[in-house]
């Protein structure tokens, strides 16, 4: 394979993502959420999960606006955390989301790849605070 055939099809990969995202919107019974920007570019992410009592992702969805790395970025990164347990998720790493996106980028552009995998860290320790009360309510009940 040519490196110019490689590069296409990465292209069409981070295409495919952007133009047909994964879960874009909003998580129906999200438990923890964060919303962060590059205040340099203005690209925003927010993204929603649905942690189940085990600690598994069962559902991952992201909202925003920004460019096509950063969107695309995020929908690959929703689409590879469902099913992880958070103690996995946590361990993932910069290095590992860049090469989940796949295709080079200037050092300039990781920042906008990078902006979910910023989100998800910190959504993976801030639970909503109607899952923290539920919790409570089961608690004490």
């Amino acid at each position: 394979m040519r490196l110019d055939d490689r590069d296409d099809i990465y292209q069409d990969h981070v295409l495919a993502h952007y133009e047909e995202p994964f879960h874009r919107g909003h998580c129906p019974r999200a438990t923890h959420a964060h919303e962060d920007d590059n205040p340099l570019c203005g690209d925003r992410v927010r993204i929603e999960l649905e942690v189940d009592d085990a600690g598994q992702v069962q559902s991952a969805y992201f909202d925003g606006q920004g460019c096509c790395i950063s969107q695309a970025a995020a929908s690959m990164l929703c689409e590879r955390c469902e099913g992880c347990h958070i103690d996995e998720l946590r361990k993932f790493t910069a290095p590992e989301m860049l090469k989940l996106f796949g295709a080079p980028l200037t050092p300039n552009r990781q920042k906008c790849c990078l902006l979910g995998w910023r989100v998800i860290q910190s959504a993976l320790f801030s639970p909503l605070a109607a899952s923290s009360e539920s919790a409570s309510e089961q608690a004490s009940a």
